[in-house]
């Protein structure tokens, strides 16, 4: 493992990447849901963050198990909702086709609850946003040895 490899790997670095690439993702995904609202037969589709954020503390203390600390590479495991590739985060969305109300067109919108959804899955990408932008700042000044 690199220098680099451990800096990147080390601390909260990993796991925030992983949780932007995913509320970057799911934020496409429920954009998509809220451009279909009025689509007759439309059924939205989402993931789980609970789901997700599971994957994630699994994966964090098996790198604490593994490693004997914080650094190393998170090892996180395939769901199915959520793929890990090289890439970064893909995700295969099922129809929440038990929420809303159905409507005469066949579509189960509930534009209140998918704007909540969009509006928590944003401000969760905001704070995984500014903690990396944070961590990139410590790593800076690390970096350029000053005080």
């Amino acid at each position: 493992m690199t220098l680099i490899d451990h800096v990147t790997n080390s601390g909260a670095l990993p796991s925030l990447a992983q949780t932007i690439q995913f509320a970057a993702q799911r934020q496409t995904l429920l954009s998509h849901n809220i451009a279909n609202a009025s689509t007759p037969r439309f059924q939205h589709r989402d993931v789980s963050p609970e789901a997700f954020q599971s994957t994630l503390r699994e994966a964090i203390d098996e790198r604490r198990q593994r490693t004997g600390g914080q650094t190393g590479d998170l090892r996180l495991r395939d769901t199915r909702e959520v793929k890990f590739t090289d890439r970064g985060v893909r995700l295969s969305p099922e129809s929440q086709s038990g929420r809303g109300v159905l409507a005469h067109d066949q579509n189960n919108r509930d534009l209140e609850s998918m704007m909540q959804d969009l509006a928590e899955n944003l401000g969760a990408y905001r704070v995984a946003t500014e903690l990396m932008r944070t961590q990139a700042g410590t790593l800076r000044v690390a970096i350029s040895e000053r005080v």
